[in-house]
């Protein structure tokens, strides 16, 4: 990843010219009046304070918009999405099995209307097949590594990351047991050094060096689900791929959070779920990425009746003529209502683009860091906050560059007590055990003010949760 002035730099300099005090609330809200992507948080429902589970309508105005920092998880509704939905409802209703060939997203072929808005946000080829939208995220994982890890008494590891995401790993070690071998011996799980969270990536490439010979397949995550740690993809990757191995990421955290260019970067293959960042509904339709280098190879693979070319998929004679690329991999017909959220999110990303929407991360995430930093960091400069002698560490890369939207944050007091005193003041992000509360201002709907207030909430939740108040 290029190195960037750091976006610090930048909220001190909007500082100085604004002459608002970058600490003070009428900061944020100049942020917000300057931030030329503000008017895409029209195009969502943001819940407000009296409709989320948990909060204390004696502690917040109910009218107030939540604190949502949590599309690291389940992004918001697009506005369009329901009209989207009952369009398609009414065609069922209307018209019956006639839906699958009519409409604006004809039910028989409705995901290849969306993929190359998916394509752009993914960095994939236009119009070289490189991305199917199907399934689930762990089920694309699984259809890939059937292609992709085909191992030898010789090449048969497979190298990831010791706290990847349980579906990953349960996925890999399937896979190997699969093929009569021992996750014990074919499994190299990746550990930070010792005193460290984060994965340094000197260390991948020397293991990839070092043991090259016998990997299979790499395989990563592009953003780390727990630290929010964004890994130097294209240097993975070539390294991987210059000892003969074949690299695939899971983008679960990463599609629609940075910019990704997986065909510049000759990714072998990928795989992500929609409902985070990409706003599609929960268990929304997955993706997956196979790069046109590998579309004539005769990999094994699984197949089924939609990997059919549609020309001669109705000629029902079992003489299978499947498609080039992505499509091959479809195995069943896509569901045509899993459809339309997907297409209302996908309409919101074309009113911008990754560089824009990756540009406003970088300053929105870098002004959650600064604030935190004010108050419980090294940055305090004497600043004494309610909390007393309560810390707060962040687990993220403090490099912009080796981050996203998020920021992982751990407490010297009992983290389970903080979450639930967030929750009563209307924050909603998510926590993960043992420690950590990951809090991700996507920049899509999220704006500065919102930061401003979660920080306020999160002095006033850690002086609760420690009985100071």
């Amino acid at each position: 990843m290029a190195s960037k002035k750091h976006p610090l730099l930048e909220l001190e300099k909007l500082s100085e010219s604004s002459g608002k005090n970058l600490a003070d609330e009428e900061f944020a809200y100049f942020m917000d009046s300057v931030d030329p992507l503000r008017h895409l948080r029209q195009e969502f429902h943001y819940p407000k304070m009296k409709d989320i589970q948990g909060t204390d309508l004696n502690l917040v105005n109910p009218e107030d918009d939540c604190v949502y920092l949590c599309g690291n998880s389940l992004g918001l509704c697009p506005k369009n999405t329901k009209k989207y939905m009952e369009i398609e409802i009414d065609k069922w209703a209307k018209l019956g099995v006639q839906g699958h060939f009519n409409g604006d997203l004809p039910w028989a072929w409705c995901d290849e209307l969306l993929d190359q808005d998916m394509g752009k946000i993914v960095g994939a080829e236009e119009g070289k097949a490189e991305v199917g939208i199907m399934n689930g995220l762990t089920v694309n994982l699984h259809l890939l590594l059937i292609s992709f890890y085909r191992p030898t008494q010789q090449r048969h590891k497979i190298l990831l990351e010791s706290k990847a995401f349980p579906s990953d790993h349960y996925a890999v070690e399937s896979q190997v047991r699969l093929h009569g071998f021992n996750p014990t011996d074919s499994m190299i799980l990746m550990e930070p050094r010792e005193g460290e969270m984060l994965l340094r990536t000197e260390d991948i490439l020397s293991v990839i060096e070092a043991e090259g010979d016998s990997i299979a397949v790499v395989c990563f995550s592009g953003v780390q689900y727990y630290t929010g740690q964004c890994f130097e993809m294209e240097k993975i990757t070539k390294a991987g791929q210059a000892k003969g191995c074949y690299v695939g990421w899971d983008l679960a955290h990463a599609a629609g959070n940075v910019e990704l260019f997986l065909h510049d970067w000759g990714v072998d293959f990928a795989c992500w779920c929609t409902y985070k960042y990409l706003n599609s509904s929960a268990g929304g339709l997955a993706c997956l990425f196979i790069h046109e280098k590998h579309h004539a190879n005769e990999f094994p693979k699984l197949q089924g009746w939609w990997g059919h070319k549609f020309s001669s998929r109705f000629r029902m004679d079992n003489k299978m003529e499947s498609y080039d690329g992505a499509y091959m991999y479809r195995i069943s017909n896509t569901p045509g209502l899993l459809c339309p959220p997907l297409k209302a999110s996908l309409e919101i990303y074309n009113k911008t683009s990754m560089s824009e929407l990756c540009a406003k991360s970088r300053i929105l995430t870098a002004y959650l860091e600064y604030l935190l930093n004010r108050k419980y960091g090294d940055q305090c400069n004497g600043d004494v906050a309610k909390n007393g002698p309560v810390h707060v560490t962040i687990l993220s890369p403090l490099d912009p560059d080796q981050r996203g939207a998020q920021l992982s944050l751990s407490f010297s007091i009992d983290m389970t007590r903080v979450f639930k005193e967030l929750e009563k003041r209307g924050v909603v992000c998510d926590e993960r055990k043992p420690s950590v509360i990951r809090v991700a201002p996507a920049p899509l709907y999220c704006s500065f003010h919102d930061v401003y207030r979660f920080v306020q909430y999160l002095e006033d939740a850690l002086a609760a949760a420690n009985g100071l108040s």
